[in-house]
């Protein structure tokens, strides 16, 4: 694993060094689209709306949509708002570990010692795990204030970022209002379903059958020879076909035509152009 990001916990007076990894990864095939006549492959084109040109991500900046208005926001725009200039993951809080909703919990990162003595991360890990308690933190990654969750987790401590409070959707729906009458006999006998299915979780026990069964298929189809060149599924352009910032539309194109072949006309003039006869002397 690589280290996305150094800093340190802070709370009170300790202070503990940690390099931060990315705790989960995608295992999802990555697939994309091609056109289904030919094979070649689909592309989608960074094209401005006004001039039809293809535009490089150097010249590209953000904007926001306000009703009929819209505001630009540039490079130094973005620039002059709060970066990433503190290294620091603040401990704001500790509360008891079961009072954070799971449906608050974002990304998880995994957190190692970066300093030559790991006691101030063995302390601080050994704490939540004897008082069940989580830490609630914050901090700066990838120029965005996080709120997160720090717990232990295996002998590691773990960081949760945390959505906040405002991007949790509220679920209010008419239909549950209705007021509904549970006997005692209905929830005894679902009761007894649960008991029969019960069982510890073990995440190992499952697997993805979709992603498996399109590897096979994939896999078949290669060894059918099912398959086609991969260069060829990029046209004769090939893979910088999208990266061309020039476009040239019906008029451009024929008003160059027509210049090109003026200009040609032109040097077929001068060339075929006889050089006057020179004046034979007379005989002296």
């Amino acid at each position: 694993m690589r280290a996305i990001w150094k800093g340190a916990i802070t709370f009170g007076l300790v202070n503990v060094p940690v390099k931060v990894y990315s705790a989960t990864e995608d295992h999802d095939l990555p697939l994309h689209q091609v056109h289904d006549k030919d094979g070649g492959r689909i592309r989608y084109q960074r094209r401005c709306e006004i001039c039809g040109k293809i535009v490089k991500y150097e010249n590209i900046d953000k904007a926001y949509q306000d009703g009929d208005q819209t505001v630009i926001l540039n490079a130094d725009d973005m620039a002059s708002l709060p970066e990433e200039k503190s290294r620091e993951i603040e401990v704001v809080e500790f509360v008891p570990s079961d009072q954070v909703d799971p449906i608050m919990y974002d990304r998880s990162y995994f957190l190692e010692p970066d300093s030559s003595s790991a006691k101030a991360y063995v302390l601080l890990r050994k704490t939540l795990e004897s008082t069940d308690r989580t830490a609630i933190v914050q901090f700066a990654l990838r120029q965005k204030t996080r709120l997160a969750a720090l717990r232990s987790r295996d002998g590691v401590l773990l960081i949760q970022t945390l959505l906040w409070e405002d991007e949790v959707r509220k679920a209010e729906f008419p239909s549950l209002e209705e007021k509904v009458r549970i006997s005692a006999k209905e929830l005894e006998l679902s009761s007894s379903l649960v008991d029969s299915f019960a069982d510890d979780f073990a995440p190992g026990k499952y697997r993805d059958e979709y992603q498996e069964q399109l590897r096979k298929l994939i896999e078949a189809k290669l060894e059918q020879g099912d398959a086609v060149d991969t260069d060829a599924t990029f046209g004769e352009s090939g893979e910088d076909a999208g990266e061309s910032g020039e476009v040239i539309d019906l008029m451009e194109a024929l008003r160059r035509s027509v210049e090109k072949s003026r200009d040609a006309k032109k040097s077929a003039k001068k060339s075929t152009k006889k050089t006057p006869a020179k004046k034979a002397r007379k005989p002296a």
